[in-house]
Formats: structure tokens, sequence, C-alpha cells
């Protein structure tokens, strides 16, 4: 018989599509308003398949994110309901369907990668980030995926940056705002400006009126790789670096040096991987990188040599109880 590790590498796919499908189909949502309930119950509530339902539930209760009682009812395993909660800032709905929808269909390429090499296959595809905002609708749906993966830790990473006291600040590559609004909710002399892609503008306006946060959020369109970036105390880069080579971080991180005043940082704040490989989610989101970027992920000790590689000095990585992690440079 396989192990229980096995079990979970060979039929993981399925629970991630029934974690999807029950997101999609509010059933999450009908659990926790209604509380335990049968399939039948959620079924006719939600006006979807009950056989179909049940057996994504079994699956789901499986995996313990939902736990099955004596009488047949289901309900959201203890401490999970903000992940499901739409209003939460710990939901993760848009990213799991950036999974489903995105993500493994171009695992495929995988198999070409190993027979043929990445840059050979790279070579005849268009370049990674032309395919993810190649529409409004493709763009929102990455936009929502970055605030879904981003938003809650950032509210954590924002009290780690110590930003006590800095004016300014430029989120590189920050989409649609999710640490800037984080920030600036901690620190109220705080301003930030989002530097992105001019697509991404519609939606950091949206951002900046539904938060009512006014002057103090601000965007500067532009392309990091041909453009300066923007002149600030502090810049930071949320799962950025982790799309690129290393060569192409210690340029980015060049640029940042020299828009950074001097006595001012810059913040990383990336997935981690610990010095034996894990942990999962990294090592997963690394495998995602590979055919979706050009990037991957790194030990903190690998960040901070690209730090001091392109300049910055009293480095420091702070850890968040969350999967995403603080890196900080200073310029002398």
């Amino acid at each position: 018989m396989p192990s229980s590790s096995l079990d979970r590498a060979m039929f993981g796919m399925f629970s991630t599509h029934a974690l999807h499908l029950a997101d999609k189909h509010g059933v999450f949502t009908q659990l926790m308003a209604g509380g335990p309930a049968t399939p039948a119950a959620v079924a006719a509530a939600r006006r979807i398949d009950e056989e179909t339902l049940e057996r994504l539930l079994v699956v789901l209760a499986s995996v313990s994110v939902l736990e099955r009682g004596t009488d047949g009812t289901y309900r959201v395993a203890d401490g999970l309901s903000p992940f499901f909660d739409t209003e939460s800032p710990r939901y993760i709905g848009g990213f799991v369907r950036h999974l489903v929808t995105n993500t493994t269909g171009r695992l495929e390429q995988l198999d070409d990668y190993l027979t043929r090499g990445k840059a050979v296959v790279d070579a005849d595809l268009p370049a990674p980030f032309d395919v993810i905002y190649h529409d409004e609708e493709a763009t929102r749906e990455f936009l929502e995926a970055m605030w879904n993966l981003s938003f809650g830790v950032s509210e954590e990473l924002a009290g780690l940056a110590g930003l006590d006291g800095v004016r300014d600040l430029v989120d590189v590559g920050g989409a649609s705002g999710a640490f800037a609004v984080a920030a600036l909710a901690r620190y109220p002399e705080l301003n930030v400006t989002v530097f992105d892609l001019p697509a991404v503008g519609p939606f950091l306006e949206n951002t900046r009126r539904e938060q009512g946060l006014h002057d103090r959020l601000g965007f500067a369109p532009g392309d990091f790789f041909r453009d300066p970036l923007p002149a600030a105390e502090c810049l930071s880069f949320g799962y950025i670096l982790s799309d690129w080579d290393d060569k192409t971080c210690v340029d980015l991180l060049r640029k940042a040096y020299d828009a950074c005043t001097s006595g001012g940082r810059v913040l990383l704040m990336e997935r981690l991987f610990d010095e034996d490989g894990g942990p999962l989610a990294t090592a997963a989101m690394n495998l995602s990188m590979h055919v979706e970027t050009q990037g991957r992920h790194r030990t903190a000790a690998e960040y901070q040599g690209l730090l001091r590689e392109a300049g910055f000095g009293e480095c420091t990585t702070h850890r968040s109880t969350w999967d995403k992690h603080l890196i900080v440079g200073r310029k002398a």
C-alpha cells in the first residue's frame, strides 16, 4: 500500500480542483453561514448536482479541509474559515483559481523542458508577462490572485519593516497595491507610489478609490527593465525577484540602489527555501516559477547575497508567521 505521503503526491491535483470548485460554487460560504450540512442540503441551497458535490466533499474531508460528522454532515475544519471567507485578508480563492485555470495547464511544458531545456523551449514562447497581461481579464485574474496571496501577510510584513519616520516608499511591481495598502494603514505619515506596467494602472486606481487613500497612494507607470525607478527613502519588491534569474535580480537591485536615498533601504518580500529544500509550498511554487516566469525561489542567504552584490549592506532577514518573509538591505 502507498504511504500517506505518496498518496498526497499522487492525488494532490484532485484536492486542488475540489478546493477550487467548492469555493467557486459557494460551498464553503454555505457551510460557514449555515453550519454543518449534508451534501443534499448544500446542493439544494447552491443549485448544484448532489452526487458530484458529495464526491468533492469526500475528497476535501480526506485532506482535512472539511470534517465529516457521524450524521453525514460536513463542516469547515477548525481554523480554516478565514481562508474561504471572501471578506477576509486570508482568502485564497483567487490564488487557487489561478493555479487551476492557468498554472496547471502550463505544467505540461516541464516535459519539454526536461528533453529540450527551458531556454530552447521558451525561445518559441511569448515573454512571461506578455502572457499574464495579455488582456484585461487575464490581468484582472492575475492581480486578484496576487492580492489573495499577499494582502494578509503584508499586514505583518509592514510591521516587520519598521517604517516609522519613512515618508516615501516606492513599491516596485506592486500590482493592485496589497503591500501598499497594508503599509499605509500602519504608518499614517507614509506615502506610497506603486511602480508597475501601464496595464496595472486602472486596477491600482480602483484600490486607491475603494480604500479611500486619495493622495497617499500613487501610481507611476513604467517598465523596470527600461525605465529608472522613482527615488524614495524605501523601495520594496514583493514576489518580484522570484520571477527572474540572478543577473536580472542584481540589475534591478542596482537600479533600486541608485533610486534609494542615502541611509534608505530596500525590502524584499518572498517565499524562502529552508536549507533542507522545504517547505512544500515554496518547493511547489518554485516549480511554478519555472514554467510561468524566468525565476526561482531562494534561501534568505541567497537573497542577502544578491543585495550585497548590488551594493546594499546591513542585510537582515525577518520571518513572518506566514509563508512570505522579509529581507532588508540598507544603503550606506
